[in-house]
């Protein structure tokens, strides 16, 4: 009986470990190959090779930032772990900055890498990422590639068809928030 029970433990301890656990996301060609011909859909003198190079870049390299960054949680937890200490990277803006001067490190010719924030809105808190345009283009006219919304699985989108994010060009989202800082300050001094 003791053996029995004993079994019946470690089988539903097992069970309980395996359900708990979570395969390591993988990367279909298919997947690729996809972001790939939506890059190269961004304009008729967008290199094909670099189109491929920057859509296998941004699905490899996002999975190597998983580990990198130690990511066993959801986004918004490991947040919290980077916040709290727990871990050293990991937020978006660790993840936007470390993917954009990957690719920036290809020096294509045909695309930009710019950095995009979605500044605080309802239940969002800002949010950064990297979007990959044409030469030439602006972040409205490229595509999102996000490997912090599913911690480490690449998301991509056109960025005006991005559902759930408002994206905007950095520099414009950083100098209204150092305006809005300076007039906050302006006013405690008065």
């Amino acid at each position: 009986m003791t053996r029995l029970l004993s079994f019946f433990l470690l089988a539903a301890g097992l069970a309980l470990t395996a359900a708990c656990s979570r395969p390591e996301p993988t990367v279909a060609q298919a997947d690729i190959d996809a972001l790939a011909r939506e890059i190269r859909a961004l304009g008729p003198d967008v290199s094909a090779e670099e189109a491929s190079r920057a859509a296998q870049i941004a699905y490899t390299y996002s999975l190597q930032l998983k580990k990198e960054y130690n990511v066993t949680d959801p986004p918004i937890i490991h947040n919290a772990k980077v916040i709290n200490g727990f871990r050293e990277r990991g937020l978006c803006n660790h993840w936007a900055e470390d993917l954009k001067k990957r690719l920036d490190r290809e020096r294509f010719r045909t695309l930009v890498v710019h950095r995009a924030i979605a500044p605080p809105a309802g239940f969002h808190v800002i949010h950064h990422t990297a979007v990959i345009s044409r030469r030439g283009d602006d972040i409205y006219h490229g595509v999102v590639v996000d490997p912090w919304r599913y911690g480490g699985l690449l998301y991509w989108a056109p960025t005006t068809q991005d559902d759930t994010y408002s994206w905007r060009p950095r520099s414009e989202v950083l100098q209204e928030m150092l305006e809005a800082k300076l007039a906050r300050q302006a006013a405690v001094s008065d």
